[in-house]
C-alpha cells in the first residue's frame, strides 16, 4: 500500500495591498471595526491582468521548487477554484499549459473554502489506486472580481491568493509513519444559500437584468454562516482525532481555512487548542477562500512551525456547504 506524502508547499500573493480603510470608504464604517470583527488588518488583489490560473502557475512553481521536482514529474493537475478564468475550458488547463506539464490529468474541483482538501483527497486517491505518483494540487481565488463594495458582509473579508502542494506516494508505515493519514469530507446542500453568486450558471443564466441586479457577485448571510462553521468544523476535528487515535495535545500545529478572525478564535477556544500552535495569516491576507488553507500552510512551513515527523491538522469550512479535515504526519 502507498500513503500519499507532502513534498513541498508553496504560495503567491499579488502585490497590491488592499487596507481596511480602502474597503471602508464605500461603506461608511471604521478601518478599525474591521479589524476588529474580523481580525482583517489588510488583503491582496490581483492586478487587472491576473486571473486565478495565473496565480495558480506561481504558487505551483514555487512548490515544485520546493519539492525539488519539476514540471515533467507531475502526473495530475487539481485545482480548485470558485473563481475559475472561465466556465469552461478548466482552469487546470490553463495552469498545465502555463507550467509545460506535456498530457497530463488536469481537472477543476468546486467545493468552494473546502476544495484544497476535497482536491488533496482526489490526489490520494489517485496516488494509492495508481493512477499516478506524483500530483500538484492548487488552490487560486480571484474573489475581488466578485465583490459587491456596497456589500459590508463581503466587502470586507475577501482577498485573492493562491496555494499548492506537491504531493507523491511513498510506502504506507502505518499511524507513525510520515504522510497523510487520512483526509474526510462533509457536505450540506439544504443550506446552499448561506453563501452564493445567484446568477451566471445555468439556473440563472446571464442577462442584462441579472446584472442590473447585481446578481453576479458574492452574497452571505455571515450570521448563521458564523454559528453553523464553528459546529461543523469542531465536530469534524473532534471525530477524525478520534479516528485515529490522537489527542489535541499531539498536535505540532492546526491549520484551518482563514475565513474570520473570530471564527479561529473560536474553535480554537472550544477544541483547547494549545497557544501557538493555531496558524493564522488572515490579519494580512484576509479571507482568500478554498487558497486560504494552503496559503497558511505554506507560511507555517516556511515560519519553521512544521517540521518532519510533526503531526498537523488541517481544516476547513465553505459554501454549499462544505467542511472537511485532513490529518498528517509531516
Amino acid at each position: 500500500m502507498k500513503r500519499m506524502r507532502v513534498l513541498g508547499t508553496g504560495s503567491y500573493l499579488p502585490e497590491r495591498i488592499v487596507s481596511n480603510r480602502e474597503v471602508a470608504g464605500p461603506l461608511g464604517i471604521a478601518p478599525e471595526a474591521i479589524e476588529r470583527l474580523t481580525g482583517i488588518r489588510e488583503r491582496r488583489w490581483a492586478a487587472e491582468s491576473q486571473a486565478s490560473s495565473d496565480l495558480a502557475i506561481e504558487a505551483s512553481r514555487q512548490a515544485l521548487q520546493t519539492a525539488g521536482c519539476g514540471a515533467g514529474d507531475v502526473d495530475a493537475i487539481i485545482v480548485s477554484t470558485t473563481s475559475p478564468d472561465s466556465a469552461f475550458p478548466s482552469t487546470a488547463c490553463f495552469v498545465q499549459r502555463g507550467l509545460g506539464c506535456r498530457g497530463v490529468a488536469a481537472f477543476d474541483v468546486s467545493a468552494s473554502c473546502s476544495g484544497f482538501l476535497y482536491g488533496l483527497s482526489m490526489a490520494n486517491a489517485m496516488i494509492v489506486s495508481g493512477q499516478a505518483e506524483t500530483c500538484l494540487v492548487t488552490a487560486a481565488e480571484v474573489k475581488s472580481r466578485f465583490l459587491d463594495p456596497a456589500d459590508a458582509s463581503t466587502a470586507v473579508l475577501f482577498g485573492d491568493g493562491a496555494g499548492a502542494v506537491v504531493v507523491r506516494g511513498e510506502p504506507d508505515r502505518g499511524l507513525n509513519g510520515r504522510g497523510v493519514l487520512g483526509i474526510r469530507l462533509h457536505s450540506d446542500g439544504s443550506k446552499h444559500d448561506l453563501i452564493r453568486v445567484p446568477a451566471g450558471g445555468s439556473r440563472v443564466p446571464a442577462s442584462a437584468e441579472t446584472v442590473a441586479r447585481r446578481e453576479h457577485v458574492l452574497r452571505m448571510q455571515g450570521a448563521s454562516l458564523f454559528r453553523i462553521a464553528v459546529r461543523r468544523v469542531e465536530q469534524a476535528v473532534q471525530d477524525i482525532l478520534k479516528e485515529f487515535g490522537v489527542p489535541v495535545d499531539e498536535l505540532s500545529q492546526v491549520v484551518l481555512h482563514q475565513a474570520n478572525g473570530r471564527i479561529l478564535a473560536n474553535v480554537a477556544d472550544r477544541l483547547k487548542i494549545p497557544a501557538g500552535r493555531l496558524t493564522s495569516v488572515i490579519d494580512r491576507y484576509g479571507n482568500t477562500s478554498s487558497a486560504s488553507l494552503p496559503i497558511a500552510l505554506d507560511a507555517a512551513v516556511r515560519a519553521g512551525q512544521v517540521r518532519p515527523d510533526d503531526m498537523v491538522l488541517l481544516g476547513s469550512f465553505g459554501g454549499g456547504l462544505t467542511w472537511a479535515t485532513g490529518l498528517v504526519r509531516w
